[in-house]
């Protein structure tokens, strides 16, 4: 079960200040009131004690003279009351709360009796447990290499519309303009419909990892075998050994196991002096590298055409394959003619039964023709998997070929610097010296490639991970559970975008959380939040929506806060200078008027589950608007969040 607001408190500068705003659960409350009077503040308030990273609190008499903030939360049989300090002069934003579990009703504490000790990760932690979210679920980021445990402040994007929001056409869901938020609601979507099986969750999470281990081993492996003893750079420090006289040459080109252990067999020698010099031939190691070079690069070369020739044949092979198979429907049709059973021939029409001994001929020569087409299809069947074959092949030798390619450069590399260091050695000895310095410090780095055998089998025991994970999350119907439940809001927007007499109501509606989005199906196409007319649109398909998501997250208990705060729906209706006075009339009145009807029908259909705060600069005559009023804060009779004898200086730009 999840919680709703009992009450908003802020504490002044002064001792003693304390002011609360108490609501109603379970039933729609309006504060109602002039500019300036502090409404706007208490969706951000509310947004800050519930763990905001930030303080959204705007600038103004809020921010001037109050010091603390606080909300009682409370659901059956629980209550959990949440303070936070505003920042310090200086700071951003204050990263210690006050959390207290209380009896239920109970009233906020004076200011000097909270201890502000909870971290900002723990409050949220907290909060999100209260919420009823289960913290050790997992979900993936769209578009992001990461999962996301979802938390509170997740479950808000649901429960706030702001006053830049709330019939804003380009976004439906609270912070959705920020940046990364979008793929971030997109993620959460499905663990809050309840979508989201969370031992699926986190079979989802541990093959992520095992992926990404998986990944990270493979790395380390391709790197352990690019510092392996085939390198280019060992066979080019192999060399530069006999060159200087530590190794005696060889007639054969040395394999992949003897590079290492010659190596080492150069630099354990103990004595360079006793070492049996010879001096160099006429052989040049540069020049012979650069022309293995230049036989590495006519083998790529061959490789390729080789492999573009089997791709065209694959090609030929699938396109006449396709014309073939055609033309045998068509000619199949045969297989209507009845055949006689003493003669094996056509003998009857299949419609009428009647003998057709004179078509015989011609039948023959199209079964002919069938029979030649069912060789050549077997032929081309037995063909292209061969080819397929063989081009994997030839893909294989020319990785191999672009490694030696790498490898010769290594060594090509390697050459022209130790020649460039051994034109500068003044003898024989010193030559030695410095190659055995180059030989030592390689076979320190490459040390790791001992290890390679345990990285191999590391990874083969991943893969089986994997595979064994993979086949467990095959029957996994997340998507299709998801569709679902979209398709049933999506029937519940229609039905009160209806009522609200909304432009293509008379539509399928449907919430799209790709686009994070409502769109209209018509027979003209698809029709965007976005590309609907009238800010009165706006705001109605913004209210049905949410409204719709509530009544499926309180009939399914999903862990989102039982709230909806709304900022100021009649902007839509009313000039934005508009204090109450005087009240419009007509068509205006009217229509917002039945945005407050079909919110109040919700709030009672859930019969306690959902509570509504709007916060409006219209105060409206009508019983549907003033039976809900808690809150009337106007200069006419003294009423503001902030209370006058709090403020001891005001100024002509403050705003809230």
């Amino acid at each position: 079960m999840t919680f709703q607001i009992q009450a908003v408190t802020v504490y002044g500068k002064q001792p003693g200040q304390i002011r609360t705003v108490p609501f109603r659960t379970g039933a729609l409350n309006i504060v109602t009131g002039d500019s300036r009077r502090g409404k706007s503040a208490l969706l951000t308030i509310i947004d800050y004690c519930l763990a905001s990273s930030d303080y959204p609190v705007k600038a103004g008499k809020v921010r001037k003279y109050v010091g603390a903030y606080a909300v009682t939360l409370t659901k059956p049989g629980r209550q959990l009351f949440v303070a936070r300090r505003a920042p310090e002069q200086g700071n951003a934003v204050s990263t210690v709360l006050c959390v207290l579990s209380q009896a239920p009703g109970t009233p906020p504490p004076p200011l000097e009796e909270l201890t502000f000790a909870t971290p900002l990760d723990a409050a949220k932690d907290l909060l999100s447990d209260f919420c009823g979210i289960d913290r050790t679920v997992k979900v993936p980021a769209v578009a992001r290499a990461q999962t996301i445990a979802p938390s509170i402040r997740h479950a808000l994007y649901f429960c706030f519309q702001a006053q830049n929001e709330v019939a804003n056409p380009d976004l439906l869901f609270h912070s959705q303009g920020e940046e990364w938020r979008p793929n971030t609601i997109r993620g959460v979507i499905p663990y809050f419909l309840g979508a989201v099986d969370p031992e699926q969750a986190a079979l989802r999470n541990r093959l992520r990892l095992l992926r990404r281990d998986l990944s990270d081993l493979e790395a380390k492996l391709a790197q352990a075998r690019d510092l392996g003893p085939a390198s280019g750079q060992a066979r080019a420090l192999l060399t530069e050994a006999v060159e200087a006289g530590l190794l005696p040459r060889r007639d054969t080109e040395p394999t992949t196991e003897e590079v290492l252990s010659l190596l080492r067999s150069a630099l354990e020698s103990n004595n360079l002096l006793t070492l049996e010099f010879r001096p160099a031939d006429d052989s040049d190691p540069l020049a012979a590298a650069i022309g293995r070079r230049a036989q590495l690069r006519r083998a790529v070369g061959q490789s390729r055409a080789r492999i573009t020739d089997l791709k065209r044949a694959v090609e030929e092979n699938d396109d006449f394959a396709g014309e073939a198979r055609e033309q045998r429907r068509r000619l199949a049709s045969l297989g209507l003619m009845r055949l006689s059973p003493d003669t094996s021939q056509a003998a009857q029409c299949p419609v009428c039964e009647s003998p057709i001994a004179s078509a015989n001929t011609t039948v023959a020569t199209i079964m002919h023709d069938l029979e030649r087409l069912d060789g050549d299809l077997q032929v081309i069947g037995s063909d292209t998997p061969a080819l397929q074959r063989q081009m994997a092949l030839e893909e294989e030798q020319l990785q191999q070929l672009r490694a030696a390619l790498s490898r010769n450069q290594d060594e090509i590399n390697e050459i022209s610097a130790g020649l460039r260091a051994l034109q500068q050695e003044p003898d024989q000895a010193q030559r030695a010296a410095h190659v055995r310095g180059r030989i030592s410090l390689y076979l320190d780095t490459t040390a790791q490639h001992v290890s390679t055998p345990q990285v191999e089998d590391r990874r083969d025991d991943l893969q089986r991970q994997i595979a064994e994970l993979e086949e467990l999350l095959s029957d996994d119907t997340q998507d299709d559970r998801l569709t679902s439940y979209l398709s049933l809001i999506s029937q519940n927007i229609r039905t009160k975008a209806a009522a609200l007499e909304l432009d293509h109501s008379d539509a399928p509606i449907r919430l799209d959380v790709n686009r994070l989005t409502v769109v209209a199906d018509t027979a003209d196409g698809p029709v965007r939040l976005a590309d609907m007319g009238s800010a009165e649109n706006h705001l109605g398909y913004h209210v049905a929506t949410l409204l719709s998501l509530h009544e499926w997250f309180s009939e399914h208990r999903g862990p989102v806060p039982r709230t909806l705060i709304l900022d100021q729906p009649s902007q839509v209706y009313f000039p934005p200078d508009y204090t109450g006075e005087p009240t419009p009339q007509g068509t205006d009145l009217s229509h917002l008027l039945n945005v407050y009807r079909i919110i109040n029908d919700t709030v009672q259909a859930l019969d306690g589950a959902l509570q509504v705060i709007v916060v409006e600069h219209a105060d409206l005559s009508d019983p549907l608007f003033r039976d809900h009023v808690v809150e009337r804060w106007r200069y006419s009779n003294n009423q503001a969040l902030v209370p006058p004898e709090w403020i001891t200086e005001m100024t002509d730009d403050e705003d809230n």
